[in-house]
């Protein structure tokens, strides 16, 4: 037995972010990982799928090449190197995350953890090995993993979960895609930049359901001209695995069946948590009926000393959410405080091209709230900067409450959305009104012009249209 302060099972974004910052405060720490350090976002999730998003936009790129006057004859694209950069460039940030842990004197502790009692946490090594490790708290962030249909299970050779389309050295012929969310937005991206035919079938209504409405069909719009196939409301219904494909098929908006051969089918349909085989049963630790750990405000279990945060305590599955958790968790035990999580003011992010991003409200929901609204959108042909780049799709929306003038909600698409996105984010944390995001001066020619232009469009007096 080996004490602790502080034992993090899983070394995702949530759980090294929390054992850094509990390091720095002081705690002895111990991280339990299995796999690789980073967990799936940064070995097979987030990186490794924005680097491949990378190498598309650039291939992109190259169809507009003369007009920057770069003449190249016979361009090929190949998907395999850009693959094989993405998995070093998901190495590179695995080793940093190594250095950060020796650095912060973590101790990284190789295997599978488990509860196994009170302040207790039992690592069975690869070999079998068990070893058990006592400490004061416990954090448990094992993630989550792809979920499977009933109809679609997943197998990593004809059926692709996100981590079998990483793995792909080529293109093929034609992809199936299950699933319109942001996982699947993004790959549909990636393969028809390299050439595929790509299907995408979507249960809901729309594409990028989460998003504002306007967004989603600005973006089925550009998808198509792209010259995929998009299938809204549609229900998928089986798929027949052979050798050389799949045969699959989906019933229609309309009511009809169709049926149609692919090469590979992308299973896009959500995550699971991971929460079992972990002891939770052991302590008592509670989860509800989707199998997320239920935690309070301070990311506390039912049970004294232990804590979840990231995916498997549910809410918003994104790595930035999971993070932000980790430090609020641990500066809790710590007793310096940080206040709480603020689930009303997680960005949501897209790195298709054009990009998406989005904070807050929706026009819908602000309406099905019953609030008095402003509603403002700037095209990005209305920006020097966007129109000097050749980006000029898309445009930013504001949604501005009338009675106090704040930011209910902010949705971009087109260039850069994912880091301009983060303005709105810290006003609606600061209760900035639409009109001092305006008045904070914004530099010309940059993309960032596009925010005051949409705040002053939201008060119904932009300059640039």
């Amino acid at each position: 037995m080996a004490g602790f302060d502080l034992i993090i099972i899983g070394s995702g974004p949530g759980g090294y972010v929390a054992a850094i910052r509990a390091a720095q405060l002081g705690l002895r720490v111990a991280c339990v990982e299995a796999e690789h350090l980073g967990g799936v976002c940064l070995n097979i999730g987030c990186i490794p799928t924005k680097a491949l998003l990378s190498s598309a936009l650039l291939v992109n790129e190259m169809a507009e090449a003369e007009k920057h006057g770069i003449i190249a004859k016979d361009v090929t694209f190949d998907l395999g190197p850009a693959q094989a950069r993405s998995r070093r460039v998901a190495d590179q940030m695995r080793k940093g995350v190594g250095h950060l842990f020796k650095k912060n004197k973590i101790t990284h502790i190789e295997g599978f953890g488990r509860l196994k009692g009170k302040g207790k946490v039992e690592v069975e090594a690869a070999g079998g090995n068990k070893t058990v490790h006592e400490a004061s708290h416990v954090i448990i962030a094992t993630g989550s993993r792809p979920r499977d249909l009933p109809t679609l299970k997943i197998d990593e050779d004809r059926v692709w979960s996100s981590t079998g389309a990483l793995m792909a050295q080529k293109a093929p012929g034609s992809l199936f895609i299950v699933g319109a969310g942001a996982i699947g937005m993004e790959f549909a991206d990636v393969y028809a930049s390299y050439g595929t035919k790509v299907t995408i079938v979507e249960a809901l209504d729309r594409i990028l359901p989460l998003e504002d409405a306007e967004v989603s069909k600005f973006m089925e719009r550009t998808y198509q001209k792209r010259g995929m196939d998009i299938h809204t409301g549609a229900r998928f219904e089986s798929a027949k695995v052979s050798k050389t494909g799949v045969r699959v098929t989906f019933k229609d908006k309309q009511g009809t069946t169709q049926a149609m051969d692919v090469d590979y089918v992308l299973s896009a349909v959500g995550r699971a948590p991971n929460s079992t085989g972990l002891g939770l049963e052991t302590v008592g630790v509670k989860v509800n009926e989707k199998g997320f750990i239920v935690v309070d405000e301070r990311l506390r279990t039912n049970v004294p000393g232990v804590y979840a945060i990231g995916d498997v305590a549910g809410n918003q599955l994104l790595a930035h959410k999971a993070s932000h958790e980790g430090i609020v968790c641990v500066e809790h035990i710590a007793g310096k405080g940080h206040g709480t999580v603020d689930y009303g003011n997680v960005p949501n992010c897209t790195y298709c091209h054009p990009e998406v991003a989005s904070v807050g409200l929706t026009e819908e929901q602000a309406k099905a709230k019953g609030l008095d609204i402003d509603v403002g959108k700037f095209p990005w042909v209305g920006v020097g900067r966007a129109v000097a780049s050749g980006h000029t799709d898309g445009f930013i929306k504001v949604i501005r409450g009338k009675r106090y003038s704040e930011i209910l909600g902010a949705h971009i698409v087109g260039p850069h959305a994912t880091d301009l996105i983060a303005e709105f984010v810290v006003g609606r944390h600061l209760e900035s009104t639409v009109e001092e995001l305006e008045k904070a001066m914004h530099p010309h020619p940059t993309f960032s012009e596009g925010v005051s232009e949409a705040a002053l469009a939201a008060l119904g007096r932009p300059i640039h249209i």
